[in-house]
């Protein structure tokens, strides 16, 4: 299965087209606005989140230690105005473009604990929160960018499934495959008996595997990416199969 992980110059380039595009959404929004999507959080919260978020791993990042940092969440004021977000993305992009990706930072993830890791989070972080921010201002958001979607079709598969984020159900196990239509790429997943979440190597599946359910999803690596965020409904992708498997694999 090719890998469709990217490297330091593709996540720092999504993070500065995501950025100025999450900051022009908040900007045209009132800030007391609900946000569709995130119906817990005002637009003035959606942004204070990222801000935290931003400050936080900016903070703790450059260490070159393994060791957790002091505060193990971002803390700080729940809302933020779109220059409190100017200063953060600012301070983190300078962060970001000096260290080195293979340099040692602690994550809590089933993951190479190195700083490549936080760019790649912030980067697909950023990129969600600003479909969620022009869908609070506009009602209308744009895609995410299809290979930066992938991307966070295989962090949620390769990383936040295995580290618990999921949703998965005891009853619930068997076989899915999402594929991504505009990249010609299928991910094929195996939800075990166990609770274990298998991201296969390969594309081919024996035809006598003893599975308990089958199901394939197929639409635009972006739908892909915001139907496992929960931003959109699985049913507005092509299913075939038991949908409730696809459940399982939601972060969001």
């Amino acid at each position: 299965m090719r890998s469709h992980h990217g490297n330091k110059e593709f996540w720092l380039a999504a993070l500065r087209a995501e950025g100025p595009a999450f900051r022009t959404a908040v900007a045209a929004a009132d800030p007391g606005t609900s946000v569709p999507s995130c119906p817990e959080w005002t637009v003035a919260e959606l942004t204070g989140h990222l801000v935290r978020l931003y400050t936080w791993v900016g903070g703790h990042v450059g260490r070159g230690v393994l060791t957790p940092p002091e505060e193990l969440a971002p803390t700080g004021p729940r809302t933020a105005t779109p220059a409190g977000f100017d200063q953060a993305y600012a301070a983190l992009l300078t962060r970001f473009d000096v260290l080195d990706p293979e340099m040692p930072a602690w994550n809590a993830a089933p993951q190479a604990k190195k700083v490549a890791y936080w760019q790649r989070r912030l980067a697909h972080d950023t990129s969600v929160h600003r479909w969620d921010a022009q869908m609070a201002a506009t009602g209308i958001s744009e895609p995410l960018e299809a290979k930066l979607a992938a991307d966070v079709v295989s962090e949620v598969l390769d990383t936040l499934l295995p580290a618990g984020r999921g949703r998965r159900t005891a009853d619930r196990h068997g076989m899915v495959a999402l594929s991504a239509t505009d990249l010609e790429h299928t991910w094929h997943i195996r939800l075990r008996e166990s609770g274990g979440v298998a991201l296969l190597d390969t594309d081919t599946i024996l035809d006598d595997d003893d599975l308990h359910e089958r199901v394939l999803a197929a639409g635009t690596a972006s739908d892909l990416a915001l139907a496992l965020w929960g931003r959109i409904g699985f049913d507005l992708l092509t299913v075939t199969g038991e949908q409730r498997l696809l459940e399982c694999l939601r972060v969001g």
